[in-house]
């Protein structure tokens, strides 16, 4: 779908907007993350929303520009979504609005540099807590998305997966005659829409077996499956170091692979503006923009490669 000028020049000017402020980057931290990353063979890394939001996707808890600092806009709760219909339609309707602008998102030039390292086999293994495909179309393939994906979206009831881009038509048609816009783009890629504009919204069941539909992502209330968990844990055993960047580790989902990580003896290195759950446990912390740091850092490994 073609972005109209007036949303392609919002999006281009948002692209910074959700980067909190943080002090100058040092060349000596510069200097200390490609020490570590030098002395990695099998890197595992983990990312978070303070990777995206670089990518102009807002996170949640970002002092002053995070969603929650902003407004008082919170995510729907998975017992919510399945239960209610009202909150399906609240969420649908403003998902339906936002995924225009979120689909067209791009990687920004970190997507690219783990791309990059993953091709020269520095990375071993990467799993991101964010929904929103960039690592993909960045190049990724070793790649684990904890919290599922919003380009993809699962009845509830069949199973039957359908690509978001195509419900947007199944939507449109619909709600011929329904239509809003919003320039203030929500983490998991919807906007914030008031009850009355939402309320007339309709909401299609899955055409296989009349089931609900929900992006294949897992909300806030839910639980990553612990076949996932279990498999990312033995990535770990292979791993000799770990890599956090853009995430605060609020989250027990992505904090519990650092545990693991401190476990089994592996240094690990946190790049992320603004404390962490982990920073104990990290050898290196460094509160840094992650554009003004990975292009950097060159891959070269420990053995001379």
């Amino acid at each position: 779908m073609r972005l109209s000028h007036k949303l392609l020049s919002a999006l281009q000017s948002s692209i910074h907007r959700y980067v909190p402020s943080c002090p100058p980057t040092r060349q000596s931290d510069i200097n200390h993350l490609q020490e570590f990353i030098s002395s990695s063979n099998n890197l595992f890394v983990l990312t978070g929303a303070g990777l995206s939001t670089e990518s102009g996707i807002p996170d949640y808890r970002s002092e002053k520009v995070g969603l929650y600092a902003r407004t008082n806009h919170r995510p729907v709760q998975h017992g919510e979504f399945v239960k209610n219909p009202l909150a399906r339609q609240r969420y649908w309707a403003r998902n339906y609005v936002g995924w225009p602008q979120f689909a067209n998102l791009q990687p920004n030039i970190c997507h690219d540099v783990l791309s990059e390292w993953e091709r020269a086999d520095k990375v071993n293994w990467l799993v991101t807590q964010n929904v929103d495909a960039l690592h993909a179309k960045a190049g990724s393939s070793r790649v684990t998305e904890l919290h599922g994906c919003s380009h993809r979206v699962l009845c509830l009831q069949c199973g039957t997966k359908i690509n978001r881009a195509k419900l947007q038509d199944t939507f449109k048609s619909h709600n011929p005659t329904w239509h809003y816009t919003s320039d203030a783009l929500a983490p998991d890629g919807d906007v914030i829409l008031t009850q009355d504009q939402v309320k007339d919204f309709i909401v299609p069941d899955c055409a296989e077996c009349g089931g609900v539909l929900k992006p294949e992502v897992t909300f806030f209330g839910d639980n990553v499956c612990r076949t996932v968990v279990n498999s990312l844990y033995e990535r770990l055993k292979v791993c000799d170091s770990m890599l956090v960047v853009g995430s605060s580790l609020f989250v027990y989902s992505g904090y519990r692979f650092t545990l693991h990580a401190a476990e089994l003896g592996l240094p690990i290195a946190i790049l992320n503006i603004g404390e962490t759950r982990a920073d104990h446990l990290a050898s290196l912390k460094i509160e840094a923009q992650c554009g003004e740091v990975l292009p950097y850092i060159k891959q070269e490994n420990s053995h001379g490669q």
